[in-house]
């Protein structure tokens, strides 16, 4: 019986051990350098290095395809100017302000169609096709219902995002395993104390990659709709620099816009989503996966 009893504590604490998240310790500075930083930049060179050869071997004219430096130039000038730090905030603002909104709408909407059948039967399939709808499809019904204000810009970032975050956390409520509602219930929490404290929570990792979803869609919509939403009331956004760009034929600016775009684009990626999709996944026991 002794031994019996021994190796049956030896299994718990060994199932124990398997249960709990291994701790793995952190990397120094030098690896991290080398696991994350390094190869974006090592990529970022082999770009240019590509750029610039195309363009010295001549295989499009000037107009097509200017130098790097001409195209780093025009940067630094703006920057100088301090027009890129003006058409950054006018973008980033908006973008900011009309995913947030969208957050606001789309998660009660996300839990109303993930618990209600009804719902779910007679709106879920519209959100779906609603997803799959190009936003800058909105630009010229929110002009002709808004005018060139900054409404019709909101109300196109808002119907390109509210759905990917709301069917992000519709997926994500389906896969909670039911036993956690049942727990919950058992306990005597209401509708908003269930949705609060344990949908939520336990739909996280596809609510997360929803937002994230959301918010490129979010930045695109707005770019559609300040390329195309044209007007002094509205001031110029990174969309109307890239407009301005190409209705002057300068090439230069062009990309340069395009450059400023996709730097915001990676910089809320590295800033916001990734921390964030790191603490989710550690918080579960997953943090090799990032």
């Amino acid at each position: 019986m002794p031994r019996l009893d021994t190796d049956l504590a030896a299994v718990g604490a060994g199932l124990d051990a398997l249960d709990a998240p291994s701790r793995e310790q952190r990397p120094s500075l030098r690896r991290r350098f080398l696991r994350t930083t390094l190869p974006p930049l090592i990529a970022l060179g082999l770009l240019v290095a590509v750029w610039q050869a195309l363009w010295a071997l001549a295989f499009w004219p000037e107009y097509q395809l200017p130098s790097p430096g001409a195209v780093w130039a025009e940067v630094v000038e703006a920057v100088r100017t301090g027009r890129a730090a003006e058409v950054l905030w006018t973008s980033v603002h908006r973008a900011v302000l009309g995913f947030l909104t969208a957050v606001v709408i789309a998660t009660p909407l996300g839990l109303l169609i993930a618990k209600v059948r009804v719902v779910r039967a007679a709106i879920g399939s519209l959100l779906t096709g609603l997803q799959s709808l190009p936003s800058v499809a909105w630009v010229p019904a929110g002009i002709l219902w808004f005018g060139a204000t900054p409404t019709t810009i909101y109300f196109v970032v808002l119907m390109g995002s509210v759905p990917s975050i709301a069917n992000g956390l519709v997926s994500g409520v389906d896969q909670i395993p039911p036993l956690l509602p049942r727990v919950g219930q058992a306990l005597g929490a209401g509708r908003l104390a269930a949705a609060r404290h344990i949908l939520l929570p336990a739909a996280l990792p596809g609510y997360l990659a929803g937002l994230k979803q959301g918010w490129a869609f979010s930045w695109r919509s707005l770019m559609a709709a300040e390329i195309i939403a044209t007007s002094p009331q509205l001031g110029e956004g990174l969309g109307q620099y890239l407009h301005n760009g190409s209705s002057l034929n300068d090439i230069s600016v062009v990309i340069a816009a395009i450059f400023l775009i996709l730097l915001v684009g990676v910089g809320i990626e590295l800033l916001v989503f990734r921390p964030l999709e790191r603490a989710v996944l550690r918080s579960r026991g997953l943090s090799g996966a990032l």
